[in-house]
């Protein structure tokens, strides 16, 4: 195991009150195959008492879908414990009273929004997340003809691109940057690294952002936002980790340690 903490050199990790894990990357692959010791790995914390939550941006699917995939790779689970960019763009929304909604998701990502009045003309609110093979031309003429209307402009997550198949492709960001320029408007982020996801996370635990561990491979949105927060952050060595990248940031998590497998002895160190 290797670990390292490049923000506070020397200083443990606190015990914290809870444990805040990212999906992709983090505790599986592209391929929502597990990494090894990931499922050992969040046994353990809970069985030392830790509740574990899961925040991911990942828009493609809801979170009934994510908790059953989990519990079928034998780490149990509950929608309650999954907080997704997608809820985070619901919560914005119900705070802000806004009802007509113009939804850009697959459509297995649509029950999420369940709510709300689903149109596709003068909506009060335009979302975006990942369309995946679903962008097309047309598709991005529509998103920049609505915009122009002037609805409120929110986007799931700012990610430029992730990993499938074992390569990288464009993911919602690149597709948002597009809008922003073509219509000189900017996107209201409500995924990570936003703060949404970390309160939510904080509020179902009873306790404050900064008493969370935030735990994933990206650190623009994981570390960021978890650091933003106020969370004490652990980046993984898997996933989009890179360590060139790692060097070059001025983003410094807490701790840096090879794979989720490590995390335990990290938190009761």
């Amino acid at each position: 195991m290797t670990v390292c903490s490049p923000r506070r050199k020397g200083r443990r990790m606190k015990r914290p009150t809870g444990v805040l894990l990212d999906l992709d990357g983090t505790v599986w692959d592209d391929d929502i195959r597990l990494y090894p010791g990931s499922a050992d790995a969040i046994a353990s914390i809970r069985d030392g008492g830790l509740p574990v939550l899961f925040a991911t941006n990942t828009t493609r699917l809801t979170r009934v879908v994510l908790a059953e995939r989990l519990v079928e790779r034998g780490i149990p689970a509950e929608p309650s414990d999954v907080i997704t960019a997608t809820q985070a763009g619901v919560i914005w929304l119900r705070e802000q009273g806004l009802r007509r909604i113009a939804v850009f998701l697959p459509d297995r990502a649509l029950p999420e929004f369940d709510e709300f009045e689903l149109v596709e003309e003068d909506p009060d609110a335009l979302i975006v997340g990942d369309l995946g093979k679903g962008w097309s031309f047309d598709v991005m003429n529509r998103i920049f003809r609505l915009l122009l209307v002037g609805p409120e402009f929110l986007t799931l997550h700012r990610n430029k691109y992730w990993k499938t198949g074992g390569e990288l492709v464009l993911d919602a960001g690149a597709f948002v940057a597009a809008f922003e320029y073509a219509t000189g408007r900017e996107a209201r982020l409500v995924g990570k690294p936003g703060p949404i996801q970390f309160e939510a996370a904080a509020h179902s635990l009873g306790c404050e952002p900064g008493d969370l561990v935030m735990v994933g491979d990206s650190l623009d949105t994981d570390i960021a936002g978890g650091l933003n927060a106020g969370c004490t952050c652990a980046l993984v060595r898997t996933g989009n980790f890179s360590e060139v990248r790692l060097s070059k940031s001025p983003i410094r998590p807490d701790v840096v340690i090879d794979s989720i497998a490590d995390l335990p002895s990290v938190i009761s160190a």
